[in-house]
């Protein structure tokens, strides 16, 4: 169980728990020719963090990320300008709030191991909210999954992949070597980077198998933390 390894594990939120909502996309998409089905629009996240990874574009550049988004989706060559500015006006922080299904099974398998967990996540100071909302996690007890902490980087002032963000969550896991903690992303750049420098264990999400090769451990699912 590879979960097994690690004494605390820490999450980013969007890729990880939540994507940008595909019902809202979807739609919004197919006026540019794009398909609207779920599935087609959760691998086109990945697609996009992948494009984004391979630009080193930290948070606040997407280009590529949206071009990457509207391709994967099935947009035309000759409607991928328009779409990919379409997207970039219509995705903001409160769209991220589709709950990955794998990700909240997962989250209940690593909470009956009794697994200390928290989120650090480059956020608008709306990401606590959203997770309770999606019925993700909550800081604390509550009716979801307990976190220790939810660091969110407009709350904080610092983003990554800074490693000081993950000073505000490493002070609720005092005793925990910061190298038996995990922390797992879904962006090289940002999350794979941010986490090594600061002395975590590094793991990307990657389900797609986008980063075939890397020099990082990577799971295609939540889930196979478990395993």
């Amino acid at each position: 169980m590879l979960a097994q390894n690690f004494d605390a594990i820490l999450f980013d939120a969007g890729g990880i728990f939540l994507l940008p909502d595909p019902t809202v996309l979807g739609p919004l998409l197919a006026y540019h020719g794009g398909d609207p089905s779920i599935s087609v629009h959760v691998r086109a996240h990945y697609a996009g963090m992948a494009a984004k990874s391979a630009a080193g574009s930290t948070e606040g550049f997407w280009h590529e990320y949206n071009e990457a988004y509207v391709r994967s989706a099935g947009v035309p060559d000759e409607e991928v300008a328009l779409a990919a500015l379409v997207l970039e006006r219509t995705r903001n922080a409160y769209t991220w709030r589709w709950p990955i299904p794998e990700s909240l099974i997962a989250l209940a398998g690593l909470r009956a191991m009794g697994m200390p967990m928290g989120v650090v996540s480059n956020a608008s100071g709306q990401i606590a909210e959203v997770l309770a909302r999606s019925g993700v996690c909550q800081e604390g007890d509550g009716p979801h999954t307990p976190m220790r902490v939810i660091v969110d980087s407009h709350v904080v002032g610092v983003a990554k992949p800074d490693p000081h963000i993950f000073d505000f969550a490493l002070e609720h896991f005092e005793g925990i070597d910061r190298s038996r903690i995990a922390y797992v992303g879904d962006s090289v750049t940002m999350d794979i980077g941010g986490a090594r420098a600061a002395g975590l264990h590094p793991i990307l999400l990657d389900p797609y198998d986008d980063h075939a090769g890397a020099d990082f451990q990577r799971v295609r699912s939540l889930e196979d933390l478990l395993t």
